[in-house]
């Protein structure tokens, strides 16, 4: 057992992780470009990438897509870089830093989507996660991208490609993980507890943010959701 508490690294990654989720670059930048008009009252009403682009344009969705992956990766970067510090001082074991990353993860897209700076009404965390995805696992991103990318490609509906990417993040983390990682030995040696650990923080955040496609999964039911448009 580490013999330092785990509870310090993790509640400065909570903490720091949550408060840089909660920057809401979509409304920033919708208000900066469209005279101090809130992104939540335009479309859909949601604080995210596809809202902005049907409601806003392309200039002000490049800057959503671009900060808004920037703040999820910079999360999981010091999520990381924090555990890794503490392990350091106890000689703990290198993929002990790889839970930082996935808490760090897990609080900025909760952040994301009850950001405290505005009220709690954020976006749907599909950004932050896949910033999240890439800085974890290049596997687990590439997984993702290629679901989502393959189902927009035929359907045209981001909510689609998004909830099938997040089902894939705990079915390919364990799979890899278990696999390769922890039966063939690659990446280092891992302990089965990692195997699981990692998987029901991926089950957490893939819940969460199928959780808040429930009205996009109930149009898509009914055929009512709407494919991508871009405001002109």
């Amino acid at each position: 057992m580490p013999d330092f508490s785990i509870a310090v690294p993790a509640l400065i990654v909570a903490v720091l992780s949550y408060l840089l989720g909660s920057i809401s670059f979509s409304i920033i930048f919708t208000k900066r470009l469209c005279h101090n008009t809130d992104i939540r009252t335009l479309g859909s009403g949601n604080a995210g990438l596809t809202n902005v682009l049907r409601s806003v344009g392309v200039k002000a969705g490049i800057l959503t897509l671009v900060f808004d992956f920037s703040k999820g990766a910079v999360s999981v970067y010091a999520g990381r870089a924090v555990f890794q510090y503490f392990g350091s001082l106890s000689g703990i074991p290198p993929y002990f830093a790889q839970y930082g990353a996935y808490l760090a993860g897990l609080f900025c897209m909760i952040g994301h989507i009850y950001p405290v700076y505005f009220g709690f009404r954020g976006g749907k965390g599909v950004l932050s996660s896949a910033a999240m995805l890439l800085l974890l696992d290049w596997r687990l991103f590439s997984v993702a991208i290629v679901i989502f990318a393959l189902v927009f490609a035929f359907s045209r509906i981001v909510s689609l490609g998004s909830v099938l990417a997040a089902i894939s993040f705990p079915i390919s983390n364990f799979l890899f993980l278990y696999f390769q990682d922890y039966h063939a030995g690659a990446n280092g040696a891992i302990p089965l507890s990692f195997v699981w650990i990692t998987t029901l923080f991926a089950l957490v955040i893939s819940s969460l943010l199928i959780w808040k496609h429930r009205e996009n999964i109930r149009r898509l039911k009914n055929g009512t959701e709407k494919k991508l448009t871009i405001h002109k």
